[in-house]
């Protein structure tokens, strides 16, 4: 809407007019929960609709019990408004990233929904969150597919120097698109354990995403930097700039100790986002590097399961790897900060890999 508007006036000719919508695509999307978030939590609060604290989980979460949940709901109003408001509605990559956001985003509002009607920890079954995501993401590999067939081939997309002996790849890479949104879906989930520990990251992992979708969508700088030039990137930068100024300021709600939780409304469509950018942006090894702690938190779950499976004891005191730490004795402010850092350690290596300057 507001991309119509200022396209007349700037006539939109130049890298700075990205610029601009970017500034205040952060700066829309981080005041809109700083606006809506108090109502929103004092409303929770009278419905009742609270956190369900694990019994089995580390004994000082009792303490969190009366915080409401669900906090995602405003990150995803926040994101969807600003992206429909800053965006170029014309690109196919914008709706590609809002059909992951309500429809993960719907999934994992009827997973909290289910949870706090039962007033219990077992919400929507392992069976149907996967079905349904699965659903979402093999019509999101179709849409991908009809955009980029007649844009370069599936192959030289996945590895450009061994396209002369795989003629077709779609199969492996349709499979690695329905792994990596489900896969970092579901990462973000389990990491979403402590106050703020999944946002940050989040945050974090998306301002990487922006640098790196501004670059590809400038022919010049991708040229420059030795990137693939996407010609479609550049809107990306909005989305990503969305999700840092959503994530912040729920940020401002759910640091230690939270007002509020995110819930899986927001934990599974953000974390669905982040998997669909680094598909657009063929980036999504980067995603592995730059996302290092969901994949941390999601290994130490994997080796948990099959330790026990193997040996009938446990590998960590508690998985995923934050509650380790906690029943270790290590304070959760402490835990929090340190998983940030080493988030933000992880972006660096990230893009350094990814970027090489001449």
């Amino acid at each position: 809407m507001l991309f119509w508007i200022l396209t007349k006036i700037t006539h939109g000719e130049n890298i700075t007019f990205l610029n601009f919508r970017s500034i205040f695509s952060f700066l829309t999307a981080f005041f809109i929960p700083i606006f809506m978030m108090p109502a929103f939590i004092k409303k929770l609060k009278k419905l009742n609709l609270n956190q369900i604290i694990r019994r089995e989980g580390p004994k000082t979460h009792l303490n969190k019990y009366g915080t409401p949940t669900m906090g995602g709901t405003i990150i995803l109003i926040s994101i969807l408004l600003t992206v429909l408001l800053w965006t170029q509605l014309s690109n196919s990559y914008i709706w590609c990233i809002l059909f992951v956001l309500i429809g993960y985003g719907i999934i994992g509002f009827i997973d909290d929904y289910r949870k706090l009607s039962r007033r219990n920890t077992q919400g929507l079954s392992a069976r149907w969150k996967y079905f349904w995501q699965s659903i979402i993401t093999g019509i999101i590999i179709v849409l991908i597919w009809w955009i980029d067939k007649n844009k370069i081939p599936i192959q030289n997309i996945m590895y450009p120097d061994l396209s002369n002996f795989f003629p077709s790849m779609e199969i492996i890479y349709f499979l690695m698109i329905y792994f990596v949104l489900i896969g970092t879906s579901n990462a973000v989930n389990l990491t979403d354990g402590l106050d703020g520990l999944a946002i940050m990251p989040l945050v974090l992992v998306s301002s990487g995403f922006a640098l790196i979708s501004w670059a590809t969508g400038n022919v010049t700088l991708a040229s420059y930097l030795h990137l693939s030039y996407l010609q479609d990137a550049s809107e990306i930068v909005i989305v990503c700039t969305a999700i840092m100024g959503a994530g912040l300021g729920f940020l401002w709600f759910n640091t230690y100790p939270a007002q509020i939780f995110m819930g899986d409304v927001g934990s599974l469509p953000l974390g669905g986002l982040l998997g669909i950018i680094a598909v657009l942006l063929r980036k999504k090894l980067l995603l592995f590097i730059m996302g290092g702690v969901f994949v941390i938190e999601t290994i130490s779950v994997i080796i948990q399961v099959g330790w026990f499976k193997l040996r009938g004891t446990r590998f960590f005191l508690m998985a995923p790897l934050h509650h380790h730490y906690e029943l270790k004795g290590c304070p959760e402010p402490r835990i929090i900060v340190r998983f940030w850092i080493l988030s933000l350690i992880m972006i660096f290596i990230g893009i350094s890999t990814f970027v090489k300057v001449p």
